[in-house]
């Protein structure tokens, strides 16, 4: 009896379908991903047990180094323009379009308003290298922190505060940029942390009481944990 020849089929799998997946995931997760933003220094912030997220639109980030140098960020580049315009009328500091537009580009800024033309005509890796050296003034003989913050609450009705120190910056460098919050009416902040766990017996501190009994007056601040 012949013996039947069973035909081999080819092993040969059509990838199609799984490259159409993969690519469609590739896409989705460039879509939706927050880019980590560039920062003119690097800080290690406190631990906190919170874990309220920071939101990731309409974000003014305040930051703050060891020795007190201030610098902010603005997550829409519309809000940085209207804010450079507002800050130019009312120090007259001109600006050229082509400086409008690197500033419109700069994921940070901590340069005094009257140096900022200067700054701005720098290449970017010069800027990038020089920015960490500046700092905006916040002090009682000028304080254009506080015209920044205002200028920008004025482009963006909708922003939020946050505060990144790190944890070596001296309790009265944070004061005083809590203070001058304060003197322009911006009493609802946050304070960026990074996530601690918390022993199950031991119980979080509440930050908002101590600091609003602290000050005695209505002021509100949540810690928030930076995303990693």
């Amino acid at each position: 009896m012949a013996k039947v020849k069973v035909k081999r089929k080819s092993t040969l799998i059509d990838m199609t379908a799984m490259s159409d997946v993969t690519v469609l995931l590739l896409t989705f997760f460039m879509l939706t991903s927050t880019f980590v933003q560039k920062e003119p220094v690097q800080v290690s912030t406190p631990s906190s047990v919170s874990e309220i997220k920071i939101p990731e639109i309409n974000v003014l980030q305040v930051l703050v180094e060891p020795s007190g140098k201030i610098f902010i960020s603005l997550d829409k580049q519309e809000d940085r323009v209207n804010v450079l315009n507002a800050m130019s009328s009312m120090y007259g500091v001109p600006f050229t379009p082509e400086q409008i537009n690197k500033f419109r580009l700069a994921n940070s800024f901590g340069v005094p308003i009257k140096q900022m033309p200067g700054f701005l005509d720098l290449k970017s890796d010069i800027q990038d290298q020089t920015l960490k050296n500046y700092g905006i003034p916040c002090d009682s003989a000028n304080n254009e922190f506080k015209e920044w913050v205002r200028a920008a609450r004025k482009a963006n009705r909708d922003l939020k505060i946050a505060i990144k120190a790190d944890q070596a910056t001296p309790y009265d460098k944070i004061k005083n940029v809590m203070s001058s919050l304060q003197d322009i009416k911006e009493n609802r902040y946050n304070l960026l942390t990074s996530l601690k766990t918390l022993p199950a017996e031991d119980e979080p501190l509440s930050y908002k009481h101590h600091r609003a009994h602290e000050t005695r007056r209505p002021l509100v601040c949540r810690i928030m944990i930076e995303k990693k």
